[in-house]
């Protein structure tokens, strides 16, 4: 039997490589995505084992709490002489004291900031004479001195930058000019992202960052003899207030945690996709053997009638499924190199680059991906393999005889219906009844799989309806080549709803993501229309999101025709014991925003003063606050203040720009050191105009990173955002699209294969080539408009649910990228029968009468 099985794998060539391509795509992503996550995570660990070189311990400033990142706050500085404080121990060999930060924007030739999607902008200070501790190679010219810079040759390579070139560079202040003093490159990292490098001599970066006499770190290397521990010890001893001390080892891992957490997030996110695309594989493959073993239904009984038993036939059909999918996990396997070199293009096409030092292939990997495929092959296959092991000895002499329905098959509707109603119960639980990050998603992951699994199952009920109403077209403009396409989508329900439900799935996915994203824009906009009252123009950051120096705001407010300026500072603090995000507004902010107070006045934002605050209602309600209450905030560097609760009110669906809390602008700078807006707002005497517009792009000349636009601008740059993930999440599920197209190719050809006596036929009594090309893709465009119209259904339906329970999204429709959808499926038809449709045309009439 064994010999049978392979010989049997060999004479069906296309068939079996048309089968496996749908586990090739499935083990790639999930190889892949182990590849590209690996990758990240060894790039990672090589800067910061690079920075942290050499080093023994490690002096930073202590903050009262994590902090979270891109959340504008920073650990506290100290004072410099604890530097010389430091190399006075006897235990100390050398040490060197450094600031930095992550907004170092270097202005291009063109007047604006280089950034790179949402890449860091990092600049520090560099001391080439502490060579131990530098983690920089200088590649030309020379390290800097008083008013120069060092640059990445990256960097230095995309905007044309050279040594001796004089260019314009922004931390805190305005625009300072330097000049390029050498180009440099990072340790051994091939790419460190789309972050940027510029490096500058301690006086001047302490001048640029705002920090003159103050330092973030303090790098030690301990004498011979002396042990990582025992410097620390030693160190713990003169440490001031504010400070603290890790080795170096222990303060690489802290600096890498949140990109540690950051990579684990992104290989689950990953790999969810690549289950999709296993998920949808295991149906093209099921329904690709369920049609081979119909077609094999006298091979089956021929064997049974000289002595097979049906543990044999079994047998030989799950092992044509194992070495199919050892088969395919392997191809796919190495193909996910390939897909892990795409998804690095893929994330830096969208602004998000990462850092790489050379793709990375674990053993792991290995394992995990060959062992997936194998056993998503196998599990699809027992269905079929069972059903083979039902075929009659009978059948052998019977013309025409077909696989005998199951003993259960009756029950298959009520079975389907209640395990899709299972499905849903899972999920709403998870939605509304679960308590825990792992029991919602566990229950939503299974609550998803068992509804796909209950529709595709019940989709056979609908597949006459659907196609007779998508085939009506074909029907009344196709001829006899349209009512045979739409006949033959009837013929065998079972079999279209296989290979409709594999589409179904990927457009289910996309659909339940498109309404999301409409739910997500239509909320936002309406809840800027609703607080955005009386301002002309906003500005930002040049990539929307990252918190500015205030010195753009208040070089606006000085500027012509300004009125006033309202600021919305952000950071985090330890609220109530927790890390929440705090926001401070001043006085003017009364004049833009139109907020609805439960409990307060318009005039809160204007009297908010030295202790006062206020606060969203469903933190309130959590907390048990109500006007009067006492809040007791402590910012990084661990200065706390109680505030009174002089306002509640209740945000708008699509959210606001203020945090748990809101202060206002002169005590949040009174707590923290280095304050920054997230947004100011302007109005201008003659409102939006061109003249206007000009006023504050030349008054934000000097701050590159910012920028000013109108409500429409502010709206379209805020959303942006959304459509980059968007796009990423688009590309992602087109895997599963794709492999859903290869399942219409696979069953298509099949079939072809299965009615050559039958085409055969159609042409003898006159059907043309160009007919029989006709009938197949109409027989295509009509399985995969079932499979979209069952998906976009359940996708609006599953997105319905998830916004139910979001609170701060509102139902929207997209019917134009609903559309777009259904008119994709139809080209996905179209593209799936190109094959099978050449292939049948060709077939020779006469030889077809003959097939067996």
């Amino acid at each position: 039997m064994i010999r049978f099985a392979l010989g049997g794998l060999l004479s069906r060539k296309l068939r079996t490589a048309l089968t496996a391509l749908a586990i090739v795509l499935g083990v790639a992503m999930v190889s892949g995505t182990y590849v590209l996550t690996d990758s990240i995570d060894k790039a990672f660990d090589a800067v910061f084992s690079e920075i942290y070189r050499d080093t023994d311990a490690t002096i930073t400033g202590q903050t009262a709490f994590d902090l979270s990142g891109g959340s504008g706050a920073l650990a506290p500085t100290f004072d410099e002489s604890l530097l010389d404080d430091v190399l006075a121990l006897p235990e100390v060999e050398d040490a060197i004291g450094g600031v930095g930060s992550e907004s170092t924007q270097l202005i291009g030739d063109d007047g604006k900031a280089v950034v790179y999607g949402g890449a860091p902008n990092l600049g520090f200070s560099v001391d080439p004479t502490k060579e131990r501790f530098n983690t920089l190679t200088l590649v030309d010219g020379a390290w800097p001195g008083a008013g120069e810079m060092v640059v990445d040759e990256s960097t230095a390579g995309k905007e044309g930058f050279a040594v001796g070139a004089v260019v314009g560079v922004q931390a805190e202040g305005k625009i300072e000019r330097l000049t390029i003093s050498g180009l440099v490159r990072f340790g051994a990292v091939e790419s460190i992202g789309g972050a940027t490098l510029t490096g500058f001599d301690l006086p001047t970066a302490q001048r640029l960052f705002d920090k003159e006499g103050e330092l973030d770190q303090i790098r030690v290397a301990g004498k011979d003899g002396v042990s990582p521990d025992e410097l620390v010890s030693a160190i713990q001893q003169i440490l001031p207030r504010g400070t603290q001390v890790r080795t170096g080892d222990q303060q690489a891992v802290e600096d890498a945690s949140e990109t540690n957490e950051f990579i684990s997030f992104l290989q689950r996110f990953l790999l969810a996709f690549a289950g999709v695309a296993l998920f949808v594989g295991a149906f093209v493959i099921a329904n690709s053997l369920s049609i081979t073993i119909a077609q094999r239904t006298r091979e089956f009984a021929t064997l049974r009638t000289i002595g097979a038993s049906r543990r044999q036939v079994l047998g030989s059909v799950v092992l044509e499924a194992l070495v199919v999918g050892v088969v395919a996990s392997v191809i796919g396997l190495f193909l996910g190199l390939g897909l892990a070199s795409g998804l690095f293009r893929l994330f830096d096409a969208v602004g998000f680059t990462l850092p790489n030092s050379g793709l990375v292939f674990y053993v792991r990997t290995v394992i995990v991906a060959i062992l997936v495929g194998v056993v998503v092959t196998l599990l699809a296959s027992l269905r079929p393999a069972m059903r083979a092991t039902r075929v009659p000895p009978i059948a052998a002499v019977r013309e025409g005889a077909t696989l005998p329905e199951g003993r259960f098959a009756r029950f298959r509707t009520p079975a389907s219906l209640l395990l899709t109603a299972l499905g849903f119960g899972l999920l709403a639980w998870g939605l509304f009844g679960a308590s825990g990050t792992t029991q919602v998603l566990l229950s939503m992951l299974v609550g998803a799989l068992v509804i796909f699994l209950g529709v595709a199952l019940f989709s056979v009920r609908l597949v006459d309806p659907l196609a007779r109403a998508f085939g009506w077209p074909a029907a009344v403009l196709g001829g006899a080549p349209g009512r045979l396409a739409r006949d033959n989508s009837r013929r065998n329900p079972q079999r279209t709803s296989s290979t409709a439900s594999a589409l179904m799935i990927g457009l289910a996915l996309v659909t339940l993501v498109a309404v999301l994203a409409a739910g997500i824009v239509q909320t936002f906009t309406g809840a800027v229309e609703d607080l955005w009252e009386d301002a002309d123009y906003a500005i930002t950051a040049q990539n929307n999101f990252s918190p500015i120096p205030i010195a753009a705001a208040e070089a606006v407010a000085r500027s012509e025709n300004v009125e006033f300026v309202a600021n919305v500072r952000t950071g985090e603090a330890l609220v109530l014991g927790k890390p929440r995000f705090v926001t401070a507004v001043d006085p003017p902010a009364a004049e833009v925003f139109a907020i609805d107070w439960v409990e307060g006045s318009p005039d809160v934002l204007r009297t908010l003063g030295a202790d006062g605050a206020f606060v969203d209602d469903g933190f309130a309600k959590d907390n048990g606050l109500r006007v009067g209450s006492m809040i007791d905030v402590t910012v990084p560097s661990g200065k706390a203040k109680l505030f009174v609760v002089e306002g509640i009110f209740d945000p708008p669906t699509g959210g606001s720009p203020f945090g748990d809390v809101t202060v206002s602008v002169a005590a949040w700078d009174a707590l923290v050191d280095q304050p920054r807006n997230l947004y100011s707002f302007a109005k201008m005497a003659g409102g939006v105009s061109a003249a206007n517009q000009k006023i504050l792009d030349e008054t934000l000349e000097g701050f590159p990173n910012a920028k000013a636009q109108t409500r429409d601008e502010f709206v379209d740059n805020q959303i942006s955002g959304l459509s980059a993930v968007l796009n990423i999440l688009y590309v992602l599920l087109a895997l599963s699209v794709v492999v859903s197209l290869f399942g219409i190719v696979n069953t298509l050809v099949l079939t072809v294969f299965e009615r050559t006596r039958e085409i055969g036929m159609l042409r003898a009594i006159g059907m043309t080539r160009r007919q029989v090309r006709r009938m197949i893709r109409a027989e295509s465009v009509i399985t995969a408009l079932i499979g979209a119209a069952i998906g976009i259904v359940l996708g609006i339906v599953l997105a319905g649910l998830l916004i139910v329970r979001v609170e701060f999204i509102d139902f929207a429709l997209p019917i134009g990228q609903l559309v777009i959808f259904a008119v994709a499926a139809v080209i996905v038809g179209l593209i799936a029968a190109i094959f099978p449709a050449r292939r049948a045309a060709k077939l020779d009439p006469l030889e077809a009468l003959h097939y067996e």
